[in-house]
């Protein structure tokens, strides 16, 4: 098999699919272009095209990857971008992110009043089957050509159906170009466990860790395939209705198992865990801990999207996130926008008890006694000084500021572009098997973890440089969902992990500022678990139903 390094492509070769059934609703609903025509198709073109889709929202064109979206109805064509529209789901919903823009319906996510409406989950729908249409179309016109390819294909289609199955439970199903029926969210549980089990996991190549230098770098192998069904595995309880935490137990030894690497040393002054999400993180052993990283550099793959989004959007310009570089902001230029911060809740799980120091986030870690409580609480405006509660919505510093996400690279270099991320965006990494191993093992213990478990969670605050405990010492479910945040807070995570331990919708009191519409915090209904089926992909396929309470 011919192999390529991924950050070879070019926006303009990523363009090959789709061009004329691009928009914004009824996606899997459209009549394709039959790939029994009389047309030519580059199969590399549509192979690259299905990864393309989770690291661009457009056809790419200039200094631009999201140029000529292929979500139409958006001013901000970057805004479209599938981990940014997954990412505004994911956390602004939650105890973890607050952001003031209103645009698009971001308002109604902060504070948990989302409706079918809503131009977020408009776009996040529209996006996700986009990418399930680019992946059933390569199988269409290339599916026989190469196994394995056809198997990182359906994969990375069972991601986009995983995501929307998260999201939304009931969904468009077709494995074909075909209209989609409706599947329940079992449904669709079933047919992705049963698609990874049989179809995806065995013909994957062998999992091998990686950095930029290997040709096959950002190319998905068996342990993505298993990470995928670990985390289906662990979330059984809430999809189906049947838990299997042996199951996810199971999974998760195997990714552990599989010759991927945590990151335990720091470079240069950089601690371990701010290596993963630094400028060069691909070159550096940080890469190795990456099971399926979005490709992103500031020459070739450009995007508003990704980590762009995640650096600029964390940041404004009285923030300086490196004390190599006193007048540096992030690591781009022109690129600290001022909109998602912490809430309150997230920074008091490094600080239980309260006292919060006012430093920049480089000396952060040293008062919580964790390398990952990366955020910034210091001002240069004696004025208008940052705030740990987050009384005023709108205001940025309402809120401690999330340093986590920068483009410094760790031997000092510069980007090619300043302007746009050199920074990879790790969807998939191996810190995740290691918290579900613990999870698992504790629902399988009375809530507690054994020794197992224990020393799941041990290697993943050893790297933070945190306080572990006796490998015969337990930690409980309570101190499992806190360490969630803790290692992937701001990461997308978070709403799929309150909802599994029982703390997003519902009457549970697990509070956080601007729940439900409170500042206090307040329960909200527990139909707002599922977000609905936009109106808009209603009128287009009549084969849907509009989720239960909308």
């Amino acid at each position: 098999m011919k192999t390529f390094n991924m950050k070879t492509w070019a926006p303009a070769a990523l363009s090959l699919l789709l061009a004329g059934t691009t928009s914004c609703t009824g996606d899997l609903d459209s009549e394709p272009i039959s790939p029994k025509i009389d047309t030519e198709y580059s199969n590399d073109g549509l192979f690259n095209k299905c990864y393309a889709v989770f690291a661009m929202a457009g056809e790419g064109y200039g200094d631009n990857g999201d140029a000529g979206s292929d979500v139409k109805g958006y001013k901000d064509e970057g805004m479209t971008n599938l981990y940014r529209l997954m990412w505004n789901a994911n956390e602004l919903t939650t105890d973890e992110a607050i952001c003031g823009w209103g645009d698009n319906g971001l308002d109604q996510l902060v504070v948990n009043t989302y409706d079918d409406s809503n131009q977020m989950m408009k776009a996040y729908f529209a996006r996700l089957t986009l990418g399930i249409s680019a992946c059933n179309q390569y199988l269409a016109v290339a599916g026989d050509a190469d196994a394995t390819k056809t198997a990182e294909v359906r994969f990375l289609r069972a991601m986009h159906y995983s995501l929307l199955m998260d999201a939304f439970g009931n969904v468009p199903f077709s494995e074909t170009l075909s209209k989609p029926v409706r599947y329940t969210r079992a449904e669709m549980y079933d047919w992705l466990v049963n698609e990874l089990t049989n179809n995806v996991e065995p013909n994957m190549s062998e999992p091998k860790a990686k950095t930029s230098a290997d040709a096959d770098y950002g190319r998905v192998d068996k342990a993505a395939a298993w990470l995928l069904l670990a985390r289906l595995y662990l979330n059984a309880e809430v999809y189906s209705g049947t838990a299997q935490w042996e199951k996810a137990k199971e999974y998760a030894n195997k990714v552990i198992g599989s010759g991927y690497e945590l990151n335990t040393r720091g470079l240069n002054g950089w601690s371990a865990y701010q290596m993963l999400f630094m400028g060069d993180n691909g070159e550096t052993a940080a890469a190795k801990e990456a099971i399926f990283p979005i490709l992103q550099d500031s020459k070739t793959i450009r995007s508003y999207g990704n980590s762009l989004f995640l650096i600029a959007s964390t940041f404004n310009d009285k923030m300086h996130a490196s004390p190599f570089d006193p007048a540096g902001i992030n690591g781009c230029v022109s690129a600290a926008w001022g909109g998602n911060r912490a809430r309150k809740e997230l920074v008091l799980k490094f600080f239980p008890t309260g006292n919060v120091p006012q430093v920049p986030s480089y000396d952060m870690p040293a008062y919580a006694g964790d390398e990952r409580a990366i955020f910034w609480g210091y001002s240069d405006d004696e004025n208008s000084p940052v705030t740990l509660e987050n009384t005023k919505i709108s205001d940025f510093k309402n809120g401690y500021g999330v340093c986590k996400f920068i483009n410094f690279k760790t031997d000092g270099s510069s980007a090619y572009n300043p302007s746009f991320a050199d920074a990879d965006c790790f969807f998939m990494r191996l810190a995740e098997a290691y918290l579900i191993l613990a999870e698992a093992d504790a629902r399988l213990n009375g809530n507690k973890t054994s020794t197992v478990g224990t020393k799941a969670i041990n290697a993943i605050r050893s790297r933070a440089n945190a306080s572990t405990r006796a490998e015969s010492d337990t930690y409980s479910i309570n101190d499992i969902c806190d360490e969630w945040a803790r290692e992937f807070y701001f990461e997308g995570l978070r709403r799929t992990t309150l909802i599994r331990f029982g703390r997003f919708g519902g009457s549970n009191n697990y509070n956080w500022s601007w729940k439900g519409n409170d500042l206090a915090g307040k329960n909200f209904d527990s139909h707002l678990n599922i977000f609905p089926i936009p109106v808009s992909e209603l009128n287009a396929n009549s084969n849907l139903k509009q989720n239960p309470g909308y």
